[in-house]
């Protein structure tokens, strides 16, 4: 019998190894009891194999896991109170709908089993087809279904395993909204695996990237983007410019840094007290077209931004929303801008132009991290899913 038990989801120095290869190493993370968290990273990087763990299809090697003061890391799959939903949906398909998810109920002799089973489908907005059969429905309502199965068991802990992943792009959006309010809702905890960055940041309060087995960073989305501590992070949760750069003096909360030859700025509360040497990250995004040497200021950036650079533009595309460009710097190393659609004429390729950006935009890293960690696991998987 399935014991119910509540509280956070705490996994404790867990590593799994298989033969050779460790596909998770002293693992040590706490998801808090009816949060929405992600677990994210490239293919590999073991967040599938920690799932798998909490729903005790496999068993750590070494390392405790616990739901609340319940230790259940012995404890067999069908007696934990966990339900996991999978990118296939495995719904029965000579089975009606309302059936599909009273099945469990059914099989526990659960009373008023169909009654539960119709409010699970009201709250995934599916109630007016219930007698229907799975084969009759979108990939999209099949996936609403296989949740309302797994959320009317009102387990202590909802996997859910890359469960949007066969759904198309505009479906899968809608989707993630949908999730988010439905976990609001019901209050129980998602712990979500995905390797989608936009996924996790639209739907998780906090999200764990992961590494090679390892956590490379865990906090809220926001301080994910904005304040990465690792260039892995930096570089796989959107795209970020590095400057390799050095720290010449701090002053009045302000560090003054040198990039090869030029002054640039960041807040000192941004920089470890022994850092001398560092990557200095700044956003796409956050950098604005000054303008073209010699010409006036473009969007109001100069009044505001104290980092300068001067650049040659050498490729720009238009998206609609914004234009992208590509920037080689006086000593080669290229950078993106992303300049939002505000009716300015985009800039030529081949001209020359000047970026600026306010210190407190930029953060720094580690000087020892490889620059482009991250940015390779990204591609692999940007089509994926």
């Amino acid at each position: 019998m399935t014991e119910k038990t509540s509280g956070d989801l705490r996994l404790t120095g867990v590593t799994k190894t298989f033969e050779t290869f460790t596909a998770v190493d002293q693992l040590d993370l706490v998801i808090p009891r009816g949060s929405f968290f992600a677990l994210l990273g490239p293919s590999g990087c073991g967040k599938t194999t920690t799932l798998r763990m909490v729903a005790g299809l496999d068993q750590p090697t070494i390392g405790q896991i616990w739901i609340g003061n319940k230790d259940i890391t012995e404890t067999k799959a069908y007696q934990r109170n966990v339900n996991t939903v999978f990118q296939s949906y495995a719904l029965f398909p000579h089975l009606s709908i309302v059936d599909n998810v009273a099945f469990g109920l059914r099989r526990r002799k659960v009373p008023d089993h169909r009654r539960k089973a119709m409010e699970a489908l009201e709250l995934v907005q599916l109630a007016h087809i219930a007698a229907k059969k799975p084969g009759q429905l979108s990939g999209g309502m099949q996936q609403r279904v296989a949740l309302a199965r797994a959320i009317v068991n009102r387990p202590d802990v909802l996997l859910l395993d890359e469960p949007l992943g066969a759904l198309d792009l505009k479906l899968r959006r809608q989707m993630q909204i949908e999730l988010k309010q439905i976990q609001s809702e019901v209050g129980l905890t998602f712990v979500h695996v995905t390797h989608d960055q936009e996924e996790a940041m639209t739907m998780a309060d906090t999200i764990a990237v992961m590494n090679a087995g390892k956590l490379e960073q865990v906090a809220d989305p926001a301080t994910l983007y904005e304040r990465p501590t690792s260039t892995f992070v930096a570089n796989f949760l959107g795209q970020s410019n590095l400057l390799k750069a050095s720290v010449k003096s701090r002053a009045g909360g302000m560090a003054d840094l040198d990039v090869h030859g030029l002054t640039l700025r960041l807040p000192v509360d941004r920089l470890k007290a022994d850092t001398t040497e560092l990557w200095l990250g700044v956003r796409p995004e956050k950098l604005r077209l000054v303008g073209p040497v010699g010409a006036g200021d473009v969007n109001g950036a100069g009044r505001t931004a104290d980092n300068r650079l001067t650049g040659v533009v050498i490729d720009a595309s238009f998206t609609g929303l914004a234009t992208n460009y590509l920037v080689r710097l006086p000593w080669g190393q290229e950078i993106m801008v992303v300049q939002q659609n505000d009716g300015t004429r985009p800039a030529a390729r081949g001209a020359q132009v000047t970026l600026g950006w306010a210190p407190e935009h930029g953060f720094a890293l580690n000087a020892s991290q490889d620059a482009h960690a991250g940015a390779q696991d990204q591609a692999d998987d940007s089509g994926a899913g």
